[in-house]
């Protein structure tokens, strides 16, 4: 499952659970309210069958000077609950039964616990309820992203046959003429396309449980080299531990791949490109033209240029997210970029 799709199966679940349990809770508050009111009734019955035959175990009788007491009421006090009755015969006294404060407590905590029970077992079921329905309001949006992947990784795989023919006749052509900038523009457009192939075939792939151990400067001193054969009047400088790193390869190097062939294509004549590693960092600086806004850089199809088109720096950043990496942006136009990874979550 996705990480978009464990997103909206936690908030659907959260939502209808959430909802049913302050439902519930509120009908059990008031369940309890009546039960409560119910023991005190139960209470008064029983202190009034007390009054007439006085053979009640639980109960403490009493007789007090009448004053204001109100007769058949039941009193809750801070010691004991007590009710008053009249005695015939006599004006001077009531006659006074009490229950101890302690015992109906006791009573007051067995009905509190046996709501509780009952309240959790109801929430269990709530649960199990609000995780079907959730997972059944996520059906149709799983299906639809299925289908949707399934119908991109078929273009994408559609594009290999037409772009591979296209590499070859262009490759003959510039055997015939290699002075021909043409071609090397369509050659340099074609490889544009495969890489945007492999950005998407990357972002569309799984990488969060595919993790395997590599070490970071073996990776990218690689593909430094591979990189920096098309842009020989661009220096580049680098300053890379030999650490050990746990995640997905693929996605790690198709992070870097863009963000250092940004690097490369954006930068000035003659400028230079530094890759080094400070506090759990990883920090690749250019003097290229810069970029004027650097909030909007990961908006996908947002770009400041005419090359590409904009969806770049949004599939890094959705590598990054799903890798736990944090990616930030630092820019100055005229003067060049600085994108850091802090990628200490990944280190081995």
């Amino acid at each position: 499952m996705k990480k978009v799709e464990k997103e909206s199966l936690f908030k659907s679940f959260l939502l209808f659970f959430l909802s049913q349990a302050l439902l519930i809770g509120a009908l059990f508050f008031i369940d309890y309210e009546k039960e409560v009111q119910s023991l005190d009734e139960q209470i008064f019955s029983q202190m009034r069958l007390c009054s007439f035959d006085l053979q009640c175990d639980e109960y403490t009788i009493d007789f007090v000077p009448q004053k204001k007491q109100e007769l058949y009421k039941l009193y809750k006090k801070d010691d004991a609950l007590s009710t008053y009755f009249s005695i015939p015969g006599s004006k001077k006294n009531y006659l006074q039964i009490s229950l101890d404060k302690k015992r109906y407590k006791h009573k007051l905590t067995q009905l509190r616990y046996g709501a509780i029970v009952q309240f959790l077992l109801i929430l269990l079921v709530v649960g199990g309820l609000s995780f079907g329905f959730a997972l059944y309001a996520l059906s149709p949006l799983r299906n639809a992203l299925h289908l949707t992947e399934e119908f991109i990784k078929d273009i994408l795989h559609d594009f290999n046959t037409p772009l591979t023919t296209l590499r070859l006749n262009i490759a003959s052509l510039q055997n015939k003429d290699e002075t021909n900038k043409n071609l090397v523009r369509a050659q340099n457009s074609i490889q544009t396309l495969l890489n945007l192939q492999s950005n998407l075939r990357a972002y569309l792939d799984s990488h969060a449980l595919q993790k395997e151990e590599f070490f970071l400067d073996e990776v990218l001193q690689e593909r430094i080299e591979l990189l920096c054969s098309s842009f020989a009047t661009i220096e580049v400088q680098q300053q890379l531990p030999h650490i050990k790193l746990f995640t997905n390869k693929d996605a790690f190097v198709r992070i870097f791949d863009n963000l250092f062939s940004n690097a490369l294509k954006y930068n000035k004549q003659n400028g230079h490109v530094s890759v080094m590693f400070e506090n759990y960092t990883l920090i690749i600086e250019d003097t290229g033209k810069g970029i004027q806004n650097t909030k909007k850089v990961f908006e996908r199809f947002y770009k400041e240029q005419d090359r590409g088109i904009g969806i770049g720096l949004h599939i890094v950043q959705k590598l990054c997210e799903e890798l736990g990496i944090t990616i930030s942006v630092e820019s100055e136009v005229g003067v060049g970029t600085k994108v850091m990874l802090d990628i200490g979550s990944i280190l081995k």
